[in-house]
């Protein structure tokens, strides 16, 4: 499965109602570091089909949720659980580090 898009329109109903963790990179066409951690996001989202929802939020054409998250700088990953913001990581990671963050997604209960 590839990263789904999200904008200001479908965000706030696919993290909400997401029974599973929600990865969300987000990026800028305009970012290097941004296309060197997409294989990474696409990988990521391979590995966790059914598991997670691994999505991308391009910060120039939905300006508003980025600055809803206080995303300053890209990429910036954020991990939702239950709506809520659970992780943050800046800058490229490695696929291991990304899977930890959608890990400790699934161990959290909000509640």
């Amino acid at each position: 499965m590839k990263p789904i898009d999200l904008n200001s329109e479908n965000f706030d109903q696919t993290v909400a109602n997401s029974a599973v963790p929600v990865l969300v990179d987000f990026h800028a066409s305009w970012c290097g570091p941004c296309k060197m951690l997409n294989p990474v996001i696409e990988q990521v989202a391979a590995d966790n089909d059914g598991s997670a929802i691994v999505a991308k939020v391009d910060i120039d054409e939905a300006r508003d949720i980025a600055v809803r998250f206080g995303v300053n700088s890209v990429p910036t990953l954020i991990v939702f659980k239950d709506g809520e913001k659970i992780s943050v990581s800046r800058g490229v990671q490695s696929k291991a580090a990304v899977q930890q963050l959608i890990d400790q997604g699934s161990t959290v209960n909000a509640g």
